[in-house]
């Protein structure tokens, strides 16, 4: 059996979407910076397809852009903000995806702006408290915290961080990469100055993505060369890719109640499975609570041994496709800097195990069996 359990890495494209791009791989190739008839037909198409993520966002067409993904958004959206509004201090998390998080230390490390890091608790919660402080201290800031971490599954407040960021007038950027497709976002009602979303994480095309920013938020392009996305991305666009992640938004959205309860009786079903067959097994951050974690990942902490590393091997090769890791320990240069951020103990390993609406139960139950046999094999060698 062949089982992809990797879905926060990337999912399978939605056979919908494709027959909505392959016209635009195939017959309509024009450039939609071009005016004849062939450029004018596909430029019409991207906005099409702006117009359908602006409705579903409850945003404006002028409030969205087309980009390569998460990263290319991430990257512009932070360094973008923190030149036009002439910001010297950013605030952040440790647990950040890297895209985020590399970014501000390049910055920091430039000597273009001071990083904080707000505290968080055992579990990964941002400490709401200490985020005050720290904009109270020190002028206006750009505040960078992802709605949902890739790794172990925490969802933040948007509303409350929204609310407290814009009483001391910072510049709030969310990457929304594992919720966009997977919630609803009311980006009229948010008080974010802009969010990212990648559409290969909710069965679109990778390599392309869109980043909002609110139209009173005025930034500088990122990339230059060309005056495509009216002037705040320069290139030749990724037609079908744009075509591909409207599509898969707008099935998401179409299908999402469905499959929040489908998905989420999957994930309840590995935890149920692991908790009976496993003894020691924990989850970490708050991946085994669901009205505090994402329906989709669940991050597993593995009984303390020191052949976890063999874990995902032995998955792979029984064909259960996931992904994992440990906090670093001392001295190591290889870890997750999540569950470290968080101080899981590194004697533990962990298991990403991320669902979509492709996967079935006999699928979990599989997984789940291929982990208790492994755990008991160690057992019996000890």
């Amino acid at each position: 059996m062949n089982v992809y359990l990797d879905n926060a890495a990337t999912t399978a494209i939605d056979n919908e979407v494709f027959e909505a791009m392959k016209p635009y791989l195939l017959e309509n190739y024009g450039n939609p910076s071009s005016i004849h008839s062939h450029g004018r037909k596909v430029r019409s198409a991207i906005e099409y397809a702006r117009k359908t993520v602006a409705e579903l966002l409850h945003a404006s067409p002028s409030e969205i852009f087309f980009t390569s993904g998460g990263t290319e958004a991430d990257n512009a959206l932070i360094c973008s903000s923190i030149e036009s509004y002439d910001l010297n201090h950013a605030i952040s998390s440790k647990i950040e995806h890297h895209a985020v998080l590399h970014t501000l230390e390049n910055l920091e490390k430039q000597g273009k702006i001071k990083l904080s890091f707000v505290n968080l608790d055992g579990n990964g919660n941002v400490d709401f408290d200490h985020l005050e402080e720290l904009l109270k201290n020190n002028g206006r800031s750009l505040v960078s915290l992802m709605h949902a971490n890739n790794e172990i599954g925490n969802i933040i407040d948007l509303d409350r961080l929204g609310d407290l960021c814009e009483n001391y007038g910072a510049i709030v950027h969310s990457d929304t990469v594992q919720t966009m497709g997977h919630y609803k976002h009311d980006l009229s009602k948010l008080k974010l100055h802009c969010i990212t979303g990648a559409g290969h994480k909710f069965h679109g095309p990778k390599g392309a993505g869109f980043m909002y920013i609110d139209k009173h938020t005025k930034i500088a392009p990122f990339i230059h060369g060309g005056a495509q996305e009216r002037n705040m991305r320069g290139g030749t666009e990724n037609v079908y890719g744009i075509i591909g992640t409207a599509k898969a938004l707008e099935i998401a959205y179409r299908d999402m109640e469905e499959h929040q309860v489908y998905i989420q009786e999957l994930k309840d079903r590995m935890i149920t499975k692991l908790k009976n067959s496993i003894e020691g097994v924990g989850f970490n951050g708050e991946s085994e609570n669901k009205d505090r974690s994402l329906y989709t990942v669940l991050n597993v902490c593995l009984p303390p041994s020191p052949d976890n590393d063999m874990l995902l091997f032995t998955l792979d090769i029984n064909g259960i496709s996931a992904s994992g890791g440990s906090a670093c320990s001392s001295g190591a240069s290889k870890g997750s800097h999540v569950l470290s951020g968080i101080n899981a103990d590194p004697n533990r390993g962990a298991v990403r195990f991320s669902f979509s609406k492709y996967n079935t139960p006999e699928e979990i139950d599989y997984a789940a069996e291929k982990v208790a046999e492994f755990y008991s094999e160690l057992a019996v060698k000890s």
